[in-house]
């Protein structure tokens, strides 16, 4: 029996959320100055899951100033000593993964086999940038005997991260280390429709951390636009949509504040003629990650398969998606979640009716489950198109949802063309046994992530972000915790004066 269903197991499950709802900055848990709340909806059963205050701008002023009295003390502290509170947090992290995972596939939706996964990624981005606090170095340019010149790097200031649904607690743990490495303090705005595991997380390191160095601000838009443009928050950071990118950008900029965004995608997936077709096939269903419901940035979306092997493909893949069959996310048994949202769910059914209506084929899915135990929940069976053209809305946009497109090409020239034709840019899955060519596709698509023979997989340390809509700079590396800095130069004059 899964763990919903079950009352004695439903008592265990829901004991571990947080028992604070609140506003937590300052290092104390604290009540919106207007009393806002909102109520949370659970995913996988459409119930209740309880209220969370909701971040006013009195809210937002009152967290930055705090955060803003802690960032000039935190900035001074040793990096050696930032790294050891780091690598502190990351083993709170794993002593408590069983709960966090749990609270993510209760408030999102995600599978908690998957959601595990995104604990241990939080344990080591923590571990990783606790290990690259001495690489923010500057440098020197020599000017003769007279004179050293050399820069620095010095942290930036309070920094706004705003995250969003799909991975909620490895978004505002791991997005969390760098900024906080570097020296800076962070203000996180947690997604509305997820927000429970960053509250949780507050709980578990209160106290490690000087006050007000991390904190976290619950609330919907409102909430990030007032970080976004608050004139003494540094730099904002934000994993989201493209038009959440924008509203972003357009906030930041009457205060021309950095931004480091990672954006949304409508990713490919190319698979050349010398490719295996079973290889292909488990590509296409593992590019897609049907197991959160294909709620990630990163999906390949669109597959793009050589007509010489395309029928062959097509059908392996309708037989390996039958292995993701939507359930009880929090069953460790269960092989696909629910879509975070019933507004979500409708968009995905938009998309799925009028792809039908311009002419795809409807292979596999197109509807919600059967199953009464499941009626409740906000669930989509994995869904596949053939017969998908670029001219379809579909082949365009992105869904956010359990939808694949299959594309036929046969002139690698035009689907090349067809691949770069969208204003998305994130990630690209080429499939080919030549190397030569597959050197070539890399450096030809419009992507700034890309797998040869291989998908979805990230590699800390590789710089993750996209080119075009998809983003603004890189993160999971080097790159992400200097983003964090600033550079400043120093000149040193060693000339005696004269006597």
């Amino acid at each position: 029996m899964s763990q919903i269903t079950s009352e004695a197991s439903q008592t265990r499950v829901y004991d571990y959320l947080p028992k604070n709802r609140g506003l937590y900055f300052a290092g104390a848990w604290r009540e919106p100055r207007n009393g806002g709340s909102v109520e949370l909806v659970c995913p996988g059963t459409g119930g209740s899951l309880g209220r969370v205050a909701e971040a006013s701008q009195a809210d937002v002023d009152a967290a930055v100033a705090a955060s803003l009295a802690a960032y000039r003390e935190w900035r001074r502290v040793a990096p050696a000593e930032r790294a050891r509170i780091l690598r502190r947090i990351a083993q709170i992290v794993r002593e408590n993964a069983h709960e966090l995972a749990l609270i993510d596939a209760l408030d999102g939706g995600s599978p908690v086999h998957e959601m595990a996964g995104d604990v241990a990624n939080a344990a080591a981005q923590l571990d990783f940038f606790a290990g690259m606090v001495t690489e923010m170095k500057g440098g020197s340019v020599p000017q003769g005997p007279d004179s050293v010149n050399f820069s620095v790097r010095e942290s930036r200031g309070v920094i706004g991260r705003i995250i969003p649904f799909n991975h909620p607690f490895m978004f505002c743990a791991a997005k969390s280390a760098a900024p906080l490495a570097a020296g800076n303090t962070v203000i996180v705005k947690p997604p509305e429709q997820a927000p429970l595991s960053a509250l949780r997380f507050a709980e578990l390191i209160d106290g490690l951390l000087p006050p007000g160095v991390f904190n976290v601000l619950p609330g919907g838009r409102d909430a990030g636009a007032a970080l976004a443009s608050h004139p003494d928050v540094a730099m904002v950071s934000l994993i989201g949509s493209v038009p959440a990118g924008r509203a972003v950008m357009k906030a930041a900029a009457e205060t021309i504040k950095p931004l480091l965004l990672e954006l949304g995608g409508k990713n490919a997936l190319i698979a050349m003629p010398d490719a295996d077709p079973d290889e292909v096939a488990a590509a296409v269903v593992a590019g897609m990650n049907f197991t959160w419901c294909g709620q990630s940035c990163g999906s390949t979306s669109r597959a793009f398969i050589h007509e010489s092997i395309h029928d062959a493909v097509v059908s392996r893949v309708k037989q390996r998606v039958a292995e993701f069959r939507p359930g009880d996310p929090t069953d460790p048994a269960t092989t696909m979640g629910a879509i975070i949202s019933e507004v979500q769910l409708a968009r995905v059914v938009e998309f799925i009716e009028r792809t039908k209506a311009e002419g795809a084929t409807l292979i596999h899915g197109g509807k919600r489950p059967e199953d009464a135990k499941l009626a409740g929940g906000f669930f989509m069976e994995p869904t596949i198109f053939t017969g998908v053209t670029t001219a379809m809305h579909i082949a365009r946009n992105e869904v956010f949802g359990p939808v694949l497109s299959i594309l036929r090409w046969s002139d690698e020239a035009r689907m090349l063309a067809d691949v770069n034709d969208v204003e998305y840019g994130l990630t690209c899955s080429i499939w080919t046994n030549d190397v030569r060519k597959a050197h070539r596709l890399a450096a030809d698509v419009e992507a700034g992530f890309v797998w040869i023979n291989e998908v979805s997989r990230h590699f800390l340390g590789s710089p993750f972000g996209g080119y075009k809509q998809s983003g603004l700079g890189r993160e999971e590396c080097l790159e992400e915790l200097l983003a964090y800095t600033q550079e400043k130069h120093i000149h040193v004059n060693l000339k005696r004066p004269a006597r």
